[in-house]
């Protein structure tokens, strides 16, 4: 049996993917979310994708320019249950980019600190663009882990939050993440585009991945009809 015969990818609904969002991705924070796919194996769900708009506008610009900024999107969170054949992972970013509405330019990030590399991206073809830019993260001193855009939520601001705060925040760099790009749409767009990205495309980085806990299995979900 095929993954195919075994699998199959469905749009669901945001509320559906949350409690994996939450609960199963070590970010522990639901993005901005256009796209909702979910990994069925019968009617169970065992996989949430989600793409959405990317919280950098200067990115948007960034990979093709100002013209096509409103083409970008990014693939912002992708889990599956730990327990899948090889390549169902892959599997299932790629049915999930066919049931995008096309033409649009997509992003994706493999975080370095977790010990990712991006091998799914490479397996479906995507363009390596090396690491993201320098950026400075803020963290609360005994809340290390807790991602810098709940202080800005929970405080208003970093400026708020480090009136209240004090030196209980502080300032480190944000490590930097190995990004992608995913041209879609037919031949004619994909072409245009290679031609106008501004990043240049490099060779797929390599290295040993590393696993980190994706938590308690969740109650198991079925299909939404």
């Amino acid at each position: 049996m095929s993954i195919k015969d075994d699998f199959n990818v469905h749009s669901i609904p945001t509320k559906q993917a949350k409690p994996w969002i939450l609960k199963k991705h070590y970010a522990g924070r639901v993005p901005s979310v256009s796209y909702a796919f979910g990994l069925h194996r019968g009617k169970e769900l065992v996989g949430v994708c989600t793409f959405g708009k990317p919280a950098s506008n200067a990115l948007c610009k960034g990979i093709c320019g100002k013209k096509y900024a409103d083409k970008v999107i990014e693939l912002n969170r992708l889990i599956t249950e730990d327990d899948l054949p090889k390549n169902s992972t892959s599997y299932f970013v790629s049915q999930s980019l066919k049931k995008i509405t096309k033409p649009k330019i997509i992003v994706s990030y493999a975080d370095r600190s977790q010990g990712h590399h991006g091998y799914i991206y490479q397996a479906t073809n995507w363009i390596y663009t090396g690491l993201s830019d320098k950026h400075i993260k803020w963290e609360i001193k005994g809340k290390e882990n807790k991602h810098c855009r709940h202080i800005f939520d929970e405080y208003g601001g970093v400026e708020k939050a480090k009136e209240k705060l004090g030196n209980k925040i502080i300032k480190k760099e944000r490590p930097r993440k190995h990004r992608y790009v995913y041209f879609l749409g037919n031949k004619k767009w994909k072409k245009m585009m290679k031609k106008k990205l501004k990043y240049k495309q490099k060779p797929y980085p390599k290295g040993d991945n590393k696993e980190y806990d994706t938590g308690d299995k969740l109650a198991k979900q079925q299909r939404l009809f």
